[in-house]
């Protein structure tokens, strides 16, 4: 087996946007002393199991339906340049299904222990979870190529993703880590939007339409400074509303990460955006990070 290929399918440099989302909930169930590190560890596993099949299905559907056929300017695709078939893709697929499906029934055994109503809605949401991580652009009539990629992704990368994982540490909800995971929700969307902002002329070549190609490229920024400004004033709410320490206000340095980001994509378009997928990626985990900072120093 050719792993190089593979990694390259993966797509890893994805994954730390898709761990902040869990490590936000640890560090809430930190605060709340109820932090369980199997719950966490086997989160982050489901978590990196969704997050590759994600993109071994979004690499399959965006070739299948002509995406990456039509002058994309982001990276190359596994498929698209001939590393891997459709039908190794198509295999690849179900495989990291079953995985995600079994890693998550692993950590629903480690948290809940018994078969009861809450494993089941835990159980019915990993599904949805699987369900939308495919039928993102693969298949017949995904939900991407109409715009509700980003629906999409603030629920699962913030609300599901925040107060699930907090859940499961806890067994409680507090209505307050609804700040924190509308944070983590308008960060994870801003990183799509500005790959779709990236992609808006093959994507519209493609009948891609997400909602750069519907509000186009000027009103797709003002929509990135909308998410930007939500996930800020989110994270300074819930600061001010829960934090009593000086030092867990720390988690306030990576937000002026995320305010530069907004300013230095004012004037970029097409393959200029790219790097600032990482970047958005990469600070949404620092403030994750910050966060654990300010609980271990406090």
């Amino acid at each position: 087996m050719n792993f190089k290929k593979w990694i390259i399918a993966f797509r890893l440099r994805t994954l730390p946007l898709s761990l902040s989302s869990i490590g936000m909930g640890g560090v809430l169930a930190l605060y709340s002393k109820a932090f369980d590190w199997s719950v966490f560890l086997m989160t982050m596993l489901t978590t990196i199991f969704l997050q590759i099949l994600s993109n071994l299905a979004n690499d399959l559907g965006d070739f299948e339906n002509g995406a990456d056929l039509s002058g994309r300017v982001g990276p190359e695709r596994a498929v698209q340049m001939g590393m891997v078939s459709p039908k190794e893709m198509k295999i690849a697929v179900v495989l990291f299904s079953l995985f995600s499906l079994i890693s998550g029934i692993y950590l629903l055994i480690f948290s809940i222990g018994v078969i009861d109503v809450k494993f089941f809605f835990f159980l019915f949401t990993g599904l949805l979870c699987i369900y939308a991580a495919v039928k993102y652009t693969f298949g017949k009539s995904p939900y991407g190529y109409i715009g509700l990629g980003d629906i999409s992704v603030f629920i699962f990368f913030g609300i599901v993703g925040v107060c699930g994982s907090f859940y499961l540490h806890t067994f409680s909800f507090e209505p307050l880590i609804l700040l924190p995971a509308i944070a983590c929700g308008a960060f994870a969307t801003n990183v799509l939007n500005l790959n779709n902002m990236r992609d808006i002329v093959s994507d519209k070549v493609a009948g891609k339409y997400t909602i750069p190609v519907r509000l186009g490229l000027e009103n797709a920024k003002i929509y990135h400074y909308f998410l930007t400004s939500l996930g800020i004033f989110a994270s300074i709410l819930y600061a001010f509303l829960v934090f009593s320490e000086p030092l867990q206000f720390l988690c306030f340095i990576p937000l002026f990460g995320m305010l530069l980001i907004a300013i230095k994509v004012k004037n970029k378009s097409g393959v200029e955006l790219d790097p600032f997928l990482k970047y958005t990626a990469l600070t949404s985990l620092a403030i994750v990070l910050f966060w654990f900072l300010g609980y271990f120093l406090s």
